[in-house]
């Protein structure tokens, strides 16, 4: 689930904390450069782990404000296919279910990859599992809150990088447009979770 990335970077030091540890400074720049920001076929940032390794610094003319590169290895939320995670429902869509782990909600099980046969209740904005018993199908409600096991079957990262003036003219406010997040773990549910069955063999 969590993984060590290396990573490269050159981190500018404002002349305020020169006062300050030269990694203690650098550790605090790093985390709030990356911190709970999505790197691109990288994965969720969490927090700095080790630098390793300290190049020379440098002060530019105009600048003065220190440039050191830095390699250090950063603590990166990315689940590997078929990994088994526990979350919660966040809520409920015609796309799915989805769920969210507390730090990190992308979390899609689209309608295919559910327990079947389900079915989406539009009054109560649910899916629903028709459970088979010996008695009959009993309707068991995936309600927002509840704890579900899914595996992890694909990854979708979008590039947000800011873009040219003829790509942000096409996107302009009210054009309807849903804002794609920047990292998205497609799931299949695992088991019902959610305290159902427990509930029900009661």
């Amino acid at each position: 689930m969590f993984v060590l990335v290396e990573m490269v970077d050159t981190v500018r030091i404002p002349p305020w904390n020169f006062q300050r540890q030269l990694n203690d400074a650098i550790a605090e720049e790093l985390n709030k450069k990356l911190a709970n920001k999505v790197v691109y076929n990288v994965g969720l940032c969490i927090c700095l782990y080790d630098i390793t390794k300290l190049d020379d610094s440098y002060i530019f003319p105009g600048d003065g404000a220190s440039h050191t590169k830095v390699h250090f290895r950063y603590v990166v939320f990315h689940p590997f296919l078929d990994e088994i995670l526990v979350g919660k429902i966040k809520y409920c869509s015609q796309e799915g279910v989805h769920v969210t782990m507390g730090f990190f909600d992308d979390i899609l099980i689209p309608p295919e990859s559910l327990q079947q046969p389900a079915k989406f209740d539009e009054a109560e904005q649910v899916w629903l599992w028709e459970y088979e018993t010996d008695e009959g199908a009993h309707d068991l409600y995936m309600d927002q809150g509840e704890e579900i096991r899914f595996r992890v079957t694909d990854e979708v990262f979008v590039d947000t990088s800011p873009t040219g003036p003829a790509a942000a003219a096409t996107d302009t406010p009210g054009s309807g447009e849903k804002k794609e997040p920047p990292y998205t773990l497609i799931g299949t549910i695992c088991e019902p979770g959610l305290g159902l069955l427990s509930w029900w063999n009661n």
